[in-house]
């Protein structure tokens, strides 16, 4: 039992506390209950973050200057009558003669509370808790402080405290009992003194002001504890709320056996009986399991590798205990694990697996073993399976947070680490009895095959023959995923002798499960291949099925790619198709786009030659697809080439083929309307039989169409169903964050983008993936400038910059990071190089007629006349530019050079064309549903054409003087005028000393001031 009295829950001078990952809308909701009803019941299975949404909570209330009392409870407390009323009341007494908020802060007796949650032990939690021991405050980091020492005594005492003085004697007296503070009599305390001295004791508290208290773990409040409490809140005032954190426990008493009725076993005789108070539906908050993409952010919040996030909230079912420990699990990992391994879910991970399991019975969990080996698990299968009491095991399972039922009886696991446990820690035996109980049962011939095939360890080459033909039934289907499997288990059940046709299996089985984009099954067959005599071709065509699993991830992976280049010396076929996944590798993980369009057209010339058509439409796409982005005059001939291959052929997958990157080729040069209406009558087919790779790539390119020309609405959307493929499919999220952070510049929320942009920038960084860390880093430096996080945004565009030079990429259009860094450079005073990056880039764009690439240089080179003075020229510069947009189907661009017209004409003291510039900005965000831009749009426009980078200072009249400075001079003179420092206005600004002497020299000269007190008087309106 540990108590805290009210102290800090953050550190001195912190903002508020921010809601836990993924908890926001909870932690409101949690605000509104307790404002509305003063009680709440925060409820869920162990390890899914019910303290850590009682501990924001708390720390809310702390901050807004609340009485704070948290009371967690152990296992062991349950036996001790009085035990949490006792621990209650000495925190009373250390909450009233605390020195308070600003004192000093005793040193802490027991462990800091760790800030991850899977660390801490969470005595509400079944499988973390230990009864052995104390644990320290979950509110503050501290220890008790004046509450329960670990030896269990109260120091100081509760009455020597002076708070109950004012208690009636047998009231003082119960509660001195209760405390051990005075001798119990032989009959006992007064159990009314003790009710009402405790109801008095929380009344005298909340006189004081508002309380919140927190009891963790209610449901190992003791007995006697749980009635005075009850009896106590009853009578407290609304000043008094509270806050109750549940697990609830689905066994009841004794697990093994279950005892004479084994359905009145599960439920606990009074559902109430700890409560402390008789909860509504209105009280009762379930906090469920998170999102695939908030555990992604759970990771990156946590320093842990972002990458495997899809799988590892399968392994997790969405609790953020299980996902830290199979992240860290990834983590320790002495290797890199490849996406096309297994998980290592080892260490910490399987044992809160194991704990979460062990609690529950013993039949249960034979039960949910049974469970774990079917394909399609439900009630009426384990039933008849051998389980007659099946239904009750399954609902004491989904009662505990380890299964959800259906209506129909079927049953899936909540995490996928649950299933893959059992198993793990299952023996020989008893996985074989079960699928062999299974085999009978199931209605399926497919399933009963491959049950048979798992009963037995005994190779047999009749049941293998029966498994290979079960898994051209599942490949007929449409069931990719189940016909990977069993065609890797034929191979498994080919007797050893038999050395031909094993290899020969075990080829198609690493094929079929590329084809399923089963990662883990391609990397078995072929590392059992691989350890066979197998001739060069099969070890090729093993590995190239590895390869075409990985994804992104193929760094790491250089081995792999040697090996095959040796095995398929002679083999022009083989060549042809090595070379094709080379030059994918040499753009993706080297960054080299030159020895990729080599090895591309290599691929091409060698597959023609052995009359391969589809081969060679992949590697000319790759090729075409380099030629671009080289500023080749060959891109639309080697794509041409291309389509007429691919049309011939019509090849069963799309994804990197000639028809998608000719629609990207629309995109980047600006025919948005003709690349939306064939993505458009391309995605329904893809939909219906292509490859979860297919639909990824497509979603993700629509929601950048649609990030540019609207509704922006849809390119959320779209950005959206290609996070979750990619999360479900467990590739990496790099390229689904990417296109979601554009999609949230132009619909949703600057704030979220660059969210999105990061954990792009992380998860391409964890991958090696050059292509997507550019591209990120762009999206990333793009929304810091609309920001108006200059210094953020030059920074991280240098890199782009830096990047796209390493890798020789010429072509503008692709990635449109020189206009976004020339603004930077001018916002950051920096005028000459600005244009000087345009002047670099502007004749590569002439002579490749990239003409909406030009128009955003026009935007920028306007702004960069504005800052020298010569507003007029930008002006009729902006407008052009503006009309130019429009006509081109551009709807963003153009209410952003409207936006910078708007500024400009302000600048020019014309109040009223800056006025409708900005209207006609807002109607075209309007529009195309562009959320953040139209926001920015209604903001009164600053002094300076420069400042339509961000978000300006609403509101603020620019003085005349004022419009000389630059955006950057402005900033500074802000700054130095509210009084910071050179040495502070450098930091803050990130540049040398030396540099704001000779900025605030130039802006003493323009504003004719001669010290800080003169310019703070020159900035005041």
């Amino acid at each position: 039992m540990t108590t805290a009295p009210q102290r800090p829950l953050r550190p001195a001078g912190v903002g508020g506390t921010p809601a836990p990952v993924g908890r926001e809308e909870l932690l409101a909701r949690l605000e509104r209950v307790l404002h509305a009803r003063g009680r709440a019941l925060l409820t869920g299975p162990a390890g899914v973050g019910k303290t850590e949404l009682a501990l924001a909570e708390a720390a809310r209330a702390e901050a807004r200057g609340e009485t704070v009392l948290w009371l967690a409870t152990l296992p062991s407390d349950r036996e001790i009558p009085g035990a949490a009323a006792a621990a209650l009341v000495a925190s009373v007494a250390a909450t009233v003669t605390w020195p308070g908020l600003g004192s000093p802060v005793p040193e802490p007796t027991h462990p800091s509370h760790p800030s991850d949650p899977s660390d801490r032990t969470d005595p509400s939690d079944p499988f973390t808790a230990d009864p052995h021991r104390t644990r320290a405050s979950s509110t503050t980091g501290l220890s008790a402080g004046p509450g329960p020492s670990p030896s269990g005594q109260f120091a100081p005492g509760v009455l020597a405290s002076g708070v109950f003085d004012e208690l009636p004697g047998p009231q003082r007296t119960a509660v001195a009992m209760l405390c051990r503070e005075a001798p119990i009599d032989a009959g006992g305390w007064d159990p009314i003194a003790l009710r009402l001295g405790i109801a008095r004791i929380l009344r005298a508290l909340a006189g004081r002001g508002p309380v919140l208290l927190v009891v963790d773990g209610v449901q190992y409040i003791d007995a006697d504890s749980a009635d005075l409490l009850r009896f106590a809140l009853h009578l407290a005032p609304p000043a008094l709320r509270v806050v109750a954190v549940e697990t609830p426990e689905p066994y009841g008493g004794d697990h093994e056996p279950y005892g004479e009725s084994h359905r009145a076993a599960f439920r606990p005789e009074d559902p109430h009986a700890t409560h402390l108070w008789v909860p509504s539906e209105a009280d009762v908050l379930l906090v469920p399991p998170l999102h695939a993409d908030e555990i992604a952010e759970l990771l990156i919040h946590h320093r842990l590798p972002s990458r495997m996030a899809g799988r590892i909230h399968r392994a997790s079912g969405g609790n953020p205990r299980l996902a830290l420990a199979v992240g860290r699990s990834l983590a320790d990992a002495r290797t890199p694990v490849h996406h096309a391994e297994a998980l290592t879910l080892s260490g910490r991970a399987r044992d809160l697996a194991r704990q979460l399991l062990g609690a529950a019975p013993l039949p249960v969990r034979e039960t949910l073993l049974l469970a774990a080996l079917a394909l399609r698990p439900s009630a009426t299968l384990v039933r008849r399976a051998g389980r007659p009491t099946g239904e009750a095991d399954l609902a004491a399972a989904e009662r505990a947070g380890l299964v959800s039922l259906a209506e129909d009886g079927s049953v899936t696991f909540t995490a996928g680490l649950l299933p893959s446990t059992l198993v793990h820690d299952a023996c020989w035996a008893e996985r074989s009895a079960g699928h062999a109980a299974l085999a009978e049962v199931v209605d399926d011939p497919v399933e009963a095959v491959r049950h048979r095939a798992l009963a037995t360890d005994s190779p047999d080459e009749d049941l293998a023959a029966e498994v290979a033909a079960a898994a051209d039934l599942a490949r007929g289907r449409g069931n990719n995923a189940l016909a990977a499997e069993l065609a890797l288990l034929a191979a498994e059940s080919t007797p050893g002798r038999d050395g031909t046709r094993r290899i020969a299996r075990l080829v198609d089985a690493a094929e079929e499960a590329a084809r399923a984009a089963r990662a883990d099954l391609a990397m078995r067959a072929a590392t059992d291949l691989l350890a066979r005599d197998a001739g060069p071709a099969d070890r090729v065509r093993a590995r190239l099925a590895v390869l075409d699993t990985a994804g992104q991830g193929l760094t790491g992976l250089d081995e792999m790619y040697v090996h095959a280049m040796e095995d398929s010396e002679g083999d022009t076929a083989l060549r042809a198709a090595v070379q094709l996944r080379l030059a994918v590798k040499y753009v993706l993980a080297d960054g080299d786009p030159e020895r990729s369009r080599t090895a591309a057209a290599e691929s091409a010339a060698l597959a023609a030659s052995m009359g391969d058509p589809r081969t060679a439409a992949q590697a000319l796409t790759v090729q075409a697809r380099m030629e671009r982005a080289l500023g080749s005059p060959d891109t639309d001939a080697v794509l041409a080439q291309a389509r007429a291959l691919e049309l011939a052929e019509r090849p069963l997958g799309i994804r990197n083929a000639a028809q998608i990157l000719t629609i990207r080729h629309a995109l980047f040069d600006g025919r948005l309307t003709d690349a939306r209406d064939e993505l458009g009558a391309l995605l329904p087919l893809v939909q219906r039989r292509g490859t979860v790779e297919d639909a990824i790539e497509l979603l993700s390119t629509l929601a950048e169409i649609e990030s540019r020309l609207g509704p922006c609405g849809a390119a959320l959307a779209h950005a959206g169903q290609s996070l979750a493929l990619t999360l479900e499919a467990g590739l990496s999220p790099g390229p689904a964050w990417y296109a979601l952070a554009l999609a949230e510049t132009a619909g949703g929320s600057f704030a979220r983008a660059a969210s999105y942009a990061r954990r792009s920038v992380q998860a391409s960084e964890e991958e090696g993936d050059r292509v997507f860390l550019s591209r990120s880093r762009y999206a990333l430096g793009r929304v810091q400038l609309v920001n108006g996080d200059v210094a953020a945004a030059l920074e991280t565009l240098r890199r782009v910059q830096a990047d796209e030079r390493a890798q020789s990429n010429v072509d503008p259009s692709m990635l449109r990071w020189h206009e976004e860094l020339a603004e930077a450079l001018l916002a950051n005073d920096a005028g000459d190089e600005a244009l000087a990056v345009l002047a670099e880039v502007r004749p590569v764009a002439e002579r490749l007629g990239r003409d909406t690439v030009l128009l955003g240089f026009d935007r920028v080179h306007a702004l960069c006349l504005a800052a020298e003075g010569r507003t007029d020229a930008a002006a009729e510069l902006l407008t052009g530019t503006a009309e130019r947009f429009g006509r081109a189907g551009l709807p963003l661009e153009r209410g952003r050079a409207l936006i910078a017209l708007a500024r400009v004409e302000r600048r020019r003291r014309r109040r009223s064309a800056a006025q409708s510039a900005l209207h006609e900005a807002a109607s075209v965000f309007e529009r195309a549903g562009a959320a953040p831009w139209l926001a920015l749009a209604g903001e009164t426009p600053a002094g300076t054409a420069g400042e339509g980078t961000g978000g300006g200072s609403g509101g603020e009249e620019t003085l005349p003087a004022l419009s000389t400075l630059t955006e950057a001079e402005l900033r500074l003179a802000r700054l130095v005028g509210q009084g910071a420092s050179n040495q502070e206005a450098a930091a803050k600004l990130y540049l040398s000393v030396k540099t704001v002497e000779a900025r605030l020299t130039r802006i003493y000269q323009k504003l004719d001031v001669r010290s800080r007190a003169q310019l703070a008087t020159a900035l005041r309106p």
